[in-house]
């Protein structure tokens, strides 16, 4: 084929092959036109703002130091360009942040602090390298501590109701003894007793004033800038309509109070799936239920078209 064209081009007048080669010029021509213009209406790349003033936990925190400017300024841009995950945060905000601002505020705790939750998990039931679970990401040790039950059948870290309650505990701790809601969110990442410590060798006594280990260091301004995107989302570029959230399962609790030995089989009586059931209430990690001592409450769906059996295929 690529033969017979070039015989073909080779018969042509070289009038006429002039005239086919100025056309083709003005289409390329045109088309890049075409493409620079498209360019050059989008929207310039713009950073985001930096305010000098925070307000946090009831607290004015000044943002006019340039190192505390330059470690917001990095937590900014890192999560209103991880555009994914951030939009991931915003559309779970709607169906688990109004359960535990309700508990934060049953326990007299700042709103603010809702936000640990969302850098420590991204409001999803998670699982650390280190073993750390749920959207408060407890270790094992600590939701004991705390008084959450974890055992092969139950792990309460997963249970956001009750993983919230024990965070006001350990916060309330914090900062009773540390004496400021920057360093008791701070001692989330790096612990109560480091904080004393890295405070106490360097001679200060403001979470601001102390050299932090990388991570503790940018947990307390990635908080500040999750803070900023969710009160105000389209200053950071997103743009989401009330159909874009997840919206809040309908539920309404069951008291459980003999031993359920298969609770797949007991969610197909209750007209759901283990699948379902385990949405609603992941803190259960077996196929079984012991009761002894306490009882538990199921979740199970009411009247929500968006959450029960699929069937057939």
């Amino acid at each position: 084929m690529i033969f017979r064209m070039r015989m073909f081009r080779k018969s042509l007048p070289f009038s006429l092959i002039f005239i086919l080669f100025a056309c083709n010029s003005q289409e390329k021509v045109a088309r890049e036109q075409e493409s620079t213009a498209v360019l050059s209406k989008a929207d310039p790349f713009r950073l985001p703002e930096l305010p000098e003033y925070m307000l946090l936990c009831g607290d004015t925190i000044r943002l006019t130091d340039l190192d505390l400017r330059e470690r917001l300024d990095r937590e900014l841009l890192v999560n209103v360009f991880y555009q994914s995950a951030t939009t991931l945060y915003l559309k779970r905000s709607t169906r688990f942040l109004p359960k535990i601002e309700a508990i934060l505020k049953e326990n007299d705790m700042p709103d603010d602090l809702k936000y640990i939750a969302v850098i420590e998990s991204g409001l999803a039931q998670a699982v650390s390298p280190a073993g750390a679970r749920g959207m408060w990401q407890f270790m094992e040790t600590t939701g004991k501590e705390l008084g959450l039950q974890i055992d092969p059948e139950v792990d309460e870290r997963y249970d956001v109701a009750k993983s919230t309650s024990a965070a006001c505990t350990y916060l309330r701790s914090a900062y009773d003894t540390l004496k400021s809601w920057p360093a008791a969110i701070a001692s989330y990442n790096r612990g109560i007793s480091g904080m004393l410590r890295d405070m106490d060798k360097q001679y200060v006594s403001s979470y601001f004033d102390t050299d932090m280990n990388s991570e503790t260091g940018r947990y307390f301004f990635r908080l500040l800038a999750m803070k900023l995107i969710f009160e105000d989302p389209e200053a950071y570029g997103y743009y989401l309509k009330e159909g874009d959230y997840y919206p809040p399962y309908q539920v309404s609790g069951m008291e459980i109070k003999e031993t359920v030995p298969d609770l797949a089989l007991w969610a197909t009586e209750h007209g759901i799936n283990y699948k379902i059931l385990t949405i609603l209430n992941p803190w259960l990690r077996g196929n079984s239920l012991t009761v002894k001592t306490k009882t538990y409450t199921l979740l199970l769906p009411t009247e929500n078209e968006h959450l029960k059996p699929y069937g057939g295929y």
